[in-house]
């Protein structure tokens, strides 16, 4: 008995037999449920932030450059997941992060106008190269040290944003509810992450994609 990957025929044998299902039965259906709701949680993990910047028709105190690199840190995570065939359930939410994620360096760029000439350099690069990376038509060395750099994308990310917030004495139009999500999300992706034994690298990745810092 088997729905979207997930095996209910051990626990489901154990209900009907009036016992409580094992510890290696129960853990890795939990996580399934879990990786699930991740996914589909994800697909709104970003609106607030979209909305709040509609709403005020405004991108004070949001760095440009941190939101960029999440756009490529989310690209390399998916095309490296993609490349390794972990399950869906492990990291889906990459998909939908990276659709909302790219919906909201559009508006960025929209609000912030006019845009310099190197924003829109770094962009038509993006455009460029993300398909190849996307589609592995890369060498796997080359894809292997992309995915070790994507590590560092995530974690200097942060630091745009915490000097934008630190600068201007205050976060802007950051959203806290998406920033909470975020931070949320990746804590309950590191106990599914161990459960689907995907690699130590993928692991971090999934701390490292979802971690937000939560404005103050």
């Amino acid at each position: 008995m088997e729905y979207l990957g997930i095996d209910l025929s051990c626990a489901v044998g154990s209900l009907r037999h009036g016992q409580l299902p094992e510890k290696d039965c129960l853990l890795p259906l939990i996580s399934k449920l879990l990786g699930y709701a991740i996914v589909a949680a994800s697909t709104t993990v970003k609106l607030p932030q979209i909305m709040k910047i509609l709403k005020h028709q405004s991108v004070r105190g949001l760095s440009m450059i941190s939101f960029e690199l999440e756009v490529i840190g989310y690209t390399i995570a998916l095309a490296y997941c993609l490349h390794k065939g972990l399950p869906f359930s492990a990291y889906g939410e990459l998909l939908f992060l990276l659709i909302q994620a790219l919906v909201l360096v559009a508006i960025i760029y929209y609000y912030s106008r006019p845009l310099h000439a190197i924003t829109w350099i770094r962009a038509l690069l993006y455009c460029a190269v993300a398909p190849t990376v996307l589609a592995g038509q890369i060498d796997p060395l080359l894809f292997e040290a992309l995915y070790a750099s994507q590590h560092a994308i995530f974690l200097f990310a942060r630091i745009p944003q915490i000097w934008q917030n630190f600068s201007n004495k205050s976060t802007g139009e950051l959203s806290f509810i998406t920033s909470f999500m975020n931070f949320g999300g990746s804590m309950v992706r590191v106990f599914t992450t161990i459960q689907e034994n995907a690699p130590k690298s993928v692991l971090l990745a999934m701390q490292l994609v979802s971690q937000q810092i939560l404005p103050s």
